[in-house]
């Protein structure tokens, strides 16, 4: 990013889900969701700042931030946490929250929904069939 002055910090979302509570579903799905999130707003490594990862409190058998180290953000403040169990929500959900540097509009930018995770925002989300 050499011209800052045209770039904007944006919020993008994500979610996915897995089938059950094992690090290499967690891992994959977090992996496929940071993939299509990339390539939908065409981000680069130096254009996140930050990494929300969240899940709800039936996954807890790896974090995925574990899976951003793949993409080069090494140096991104990631944080991981779990979400209160809230009675009728998606079971088995991971979400995340980044912070990018972009050229895009807030109109352009593509949030990505995956799997079970698609209904959670339809309104807004671009949706991909893994």
């Amino acid at each position: 990013m050499s011209d800052r002055e045209n770039y904007r910090l944006q919020g993008i979302r994500g979610a996915t889900t897995v089938a059950a509570n094992e690090a290499a579903q967690i891992l994959e799905a977090t992996d496929e969701l940071l993939h299509h999130l990339i390539e939908s707003n065409g981000l680069q490594p130096d254009d996140i700042v930050s990494g929300i990862f969240t899940v709800t409190s039936d996954l807890d058998a790896a974090f995925p931030a574990r899976a951003a180290e793949e993409y080069g953000w090494n140096i991104v403040a990631l944080l991981h946490s779990t979400e209160i169990p809230v009675p009728g929500s998606l079971p088995r959900c991971i979400r995340l929250l980044v912070h990018a540097y972009t050229t895009r509009p807030r109109s352009e930018i593509r949030h990505v929904y995956l799997r079970d995770a698609v209904g959670l925002r339809p309104d807004r989300a671009t949706q991909r069939e893994p």
